[in-house]
């Protein structure tokens, strides 16, 4: 938290002697939840402010001449990453004396999801490069790696949809972006948390369960094994792709990710999410009668929907 702090400081002088008085009618920080943007949504930044939640992932598509517009089909004026997200996130920052939230005290987590029809490595290269100038034009605001030593600022960049991205990512000594990861990369010296500081992936890729009955003993010890693997090997854990069900059946999923300390939640149901976690905080610490025996589905499920780049769908 002392290094969230001072990394702020920064920031919050550029800020002056802004008042947090804005904030002061903000609903309290929640650092699991995590909104996952439909590609219908308009503008959808000031809803999750509101709500609190910690983080979003939004679907990104490149334009003609290099500019990120949110959500899919044909690029609509306006409706860009910088505009609709960025800026007003670094506004913000600055009217907060440094936070999103008063009480903010880990990074905002930004998951930039490259889509589009147009997959060709050139494009998304370029799409890459054109990020990575908005980000710098917003360098105070961001977590930072500079010669694999890893800054926290408010917000954390994470890259998705791009099948290289870390080697893109790896060949820049100074950065404010990051890779996404899966369970598979836990103790890879390829992937090292500098560089993929955080596992993403979906729920029904290694977990069967559906959230109508109650959760198998063995499932459930999988579930608190691997995010203590994660965070030993010194990352935060994202799960998605939640199965989809009445509020209900999503709660009693979230509850079970909750218990066992995943550290990021993220659903489509943003109201809901967020009313869940402020009755129900996630765990600092998972279960103590963990497996030391191999469980079942160390690996994803052979049956498990899979894409066609590395990285699952969020």
């Amino acid at each position: 938290m002392a290094t969230f702090a001072g990394s702020l400081a920064g920031l919050a002088g550029a800020g002056g002697a802004v008042s947090v008085a804005v904030l002061r009618r903000s609903r309290p920080c929640i650092a699991a939840g995590h909104a996952l943007v439909g590609n219908t949504d308009v503008d959808p930044l000031p809803a999750v402010l509101k709500l609190g939640l910690g983080g979003m992932t939004v679907p990104v598509v490149a334009g003609p001449h290099g500019e990120l517009f949110l959500g899919p089909g044909e690029p609509q004026p306006g409706r860009t990453l910088r505009r609709l997200v960025l800026a007003p996130l670094f506004t913000r920052a600055q009217a907060g004396g440094g936070r999103l939230w008063p009480d903010q005290q880990t990074p905002f987590r930004l998951v930039v999801e490259f889509g589009g029809t147009n997959r060709d490595a050139a494009a998304l290269l370029r799409a890459y490069r054109m990020l990575d100038r908005q980000l710098r034009d917003h360098a105070a605001l961001l977590s930072r790696c500079r010669d694999g030593v890893l800054t926290p600022g408010v917000v954390t960049v994470t890259v998705s949809g791009i099948v290289d991205a870390r080697e893109l990512l790896a060949a820049q000594p100074d950065r404010y972006a990051f890779a996404d990861g899966t369970f598979d990369d836990l103790g890879s010296r390829s992937a090292p948390p500098w560089l993929v500081p955080m596992i993403s992936e979906p729920w029904t890729r290694r977990f069967g369960w559906d959230g109508l009955e109650p959760i198998a003993a063995e499932e459930r010890h999988h579930l608190h094994a691997l995010v203590r693997a994660a965070h030993e090997d010194g990352r935060t854990v994202r799960i998605s792709g939640l199965p989809t069900g009445s509020r209900r059946v999503r709660a009693a999923i979230w509850t079970e990710l909750g218990a066992a300390g995943v550290d990021v939640i993220a659903d489509t149901d943003h109201t809901g999410l967020a009313k869940h976690l402020r009755r129900h905080p996630v765990s600092a610490t998972p279960l103590p009668d963990l497996p030391t025996r191999a469980v079942r589905r160390s690996t994803p499920r052979p049956n498990a929907p899979r894409t066609a780049n590395r990285h699952e769908p969020v």
